[in-house]
């Protein structure tokens, strides 16, 4: 006989809201408010498997989960020949400038990581 659980799966979450291990400071916009500023990083990288989980890190410590994560190798040699780069944008609903800064010096200190170019859109 199976045994159901009555709490819904974290795959059938009602919304679609960042997930958070600590509450938003008061009066911050919450990340499913219209207002809510999204910040979003422009990372290059040398095309490394290692870089892509050094990058999740930064964001997953602190509780946040990025409602969008874009990655593609690029480069004259493709993935097979010389030259490639790993290009990664990333957009993250909720963060303060000052918050999204500090993230953007962490991401610059990842070994392979060569730029990152923070904005940010939205917001009251």
């Amino acid at each position: 006989m199976a045994v159901q659980s009555s709490a819904p799966s974290p795959a059938h979450r009602a919304d679609s809201e960042p997930f958070r291990t600590t509450p938003a400071p008061a009066g911050a916009p919450t990340p499913g408010s219209a207002h809510a500023r999204v910040a979003c990083f422009s990372i290059h990288a040398e095309a490394d498997p290692g870089v892509m989980p050094r990058v999740l890190e930064l964001f997953a410590k602190r509780g946040l989960l990025p409602r969008r994560w874009v990655s593609d190798v690029t480069g004259p040699g493709g993935v097979h020949g010389g030259g490639h780069e790993l290009a990664i944008d990333v957009q993250v609903a909720g963060l303060d400038p000052e918050t999204q800064a500090y993230i953007a010096r962490c991401l610059r200190q990842i070994w392979g990581v060569g730029t990152v170019l923070p904005a940010g859109r939205g917001g009251a």
